[in-house]
């Protein structure tokens, strides 16, 4: 059978590749055509467009980029009615998704996403359009279910697949890992600034104004697959601090504790146990728009899945050199690490077990097998 999945950024890459591992594992006949990133690229399939190319922050970002957007909105139903796949498969990146899934639908080709829009988050009537146009909803956040049961619109919990990305990925020697990056002995505090330039250039100069303060600590960057070390470069500038490029999990295993920009990196820092402070700085224009729609108490996935500030956020202004200082400081002493590990541990039990991707798959190869 014929698959077309869109996923956009680094966490959809990822989910997108561990769904199409367990794909080709239940259709041996599966033809998979992908938007994408490297991790789906490496699994197989035909690559139709990279993330990195789609990679626009903010509503100010996405209007400046708008002509841009549509064309490969356009380009993509083209693409899709070309290849005539038997489904499709979205993967977050709601701005994107949404709109190709309407026109999708109207085709009548069968549509299922993966990884909710944040429709809880921020313009809950978006709902009536996922009704419409997803005839399979897969969410992979605990609260998710009831949320939608509230617009009598049936969904399916499947677990969160970054469980099974964790459980399953290449275990490294820390010793051996220190080496091979020139590390040292101190204990490590990773920074994770996003994925885009613009969170990056925002995040990052930040962060590292803390470098010489904490000089017992080594400092490290989580460098992007979205981005080259030359864009980092100009933001370290001379300070002491070490880069490591796309080697996230690798690095988190290791570290002692994490600076870490809000979105999908905080629940992995969480689920590596890893005592974090949650930071945000968008664009004046983007902020303050995001201000007015979005409804949430928190906006790390941490605090919201247990409903309660689990870990410190620092949001926009409060998000500064004077206050991260403060926060690091509290995350490296032994109390307060000893309840955040608690916490973490009830974050897990919450977010189900293992399977999230073989579920998803399971469930789509079966509803394609019953209509044949």
């Amino acid at each position: 059978m014929k698959y077309y999945i869109i996923a956009g950024e680094a966490s959809g890459d990822l989910h997108g590749s561990n769904l199409m591992k367990e794909l080709y594992k239940q259709d041996e006949n599966a033809d998979i055509r992908f938007w994408g990133g490297d991790l789906m690229q490496a699994v197989g399939g035909t690559l139709v467009s990279h993330y990195k190319e789609r990679a626009f922050m903010g509503f100010f970002e996405v209007l400046k980029n708008l002509s841009k957007v549509l064309g490969f909105i356009k380009f993509c139903k083209k693409d899709i009615a070309e290849f005539q796949p038997d489904t499709i498969i979205f993967i977050d990146n709601s701005g994107f998704n949404l709109r190709v899934a309407k026109w999708a639908k109207e085709q009548g080709f069968r549509t299922n996403y993966y990884i909710s829009p944040q429709v809880w988050a921020s313009r809950a009537g978006r709902v009536q359009d996922i009704k419409r146009d997803v005839d399979t909803l897969f969410v992979i956040l605990p609260f998710e279910k009831e949320f939608y049961k509230k617009f009598d619109y049936h969904v399916e919990f499947v677990g969160h697949p970054l469980i099974d990305a964790i459980a399953d990925r290449r275990q490294v020697s820390e010793m051996n890992f220190r080496k091979a990056h020139n590390l040292g002995d101190k204990k490590i505090i990773a920074l994770l600034p996003g994925s885009r330039k613009q969170e990056i250039t925002k995040m990052l100069s930040v962060m590292l104004c803390l470098v010489d303060d904490f000089s017992e600590y080594q400092f490290v960057i989580a460098g992007a697959p979205s981005q080259d070390f030359s864009f980092y470069k100009q933001i370290i500038d001379n300070r002491e601090v070490a880069f490591i490029d796309n080697k996230t999990y690798d690095l988190l295993s290791i570290s002692y504790a994490a600076l870490v920009a809000s979105g999908t990196a905080t629940l992995e820092t969480a689920l590596f146990k890893i005592p974090q402070v949650v930071c945000y700085k968008g664009g004046f224009i983007s902020y303050q728009i995001a201000k007015r729609i979005i409804t949430l108490k928190f906006i790390s996935l941490v605090n919201l899945i247990m409903d309660k500030e689990v870990v410190t956020e620092l949001i926009q202004n409060d998000f500064n050199t004077q206050n991260l200082k403060k926060e690091l400081t509290n995350i490296l002493d032994a109390t307060y690490r000893e309840k955040l590990f608690l916490a973490y541990f009830d974050l897990e039990k919450k977010l189900g077990g293992k399977g999230a991707s073989k579920n998803v798959a399971t469930q789509i190869v079966a509803d394609l097998k019953s209509e044949i």
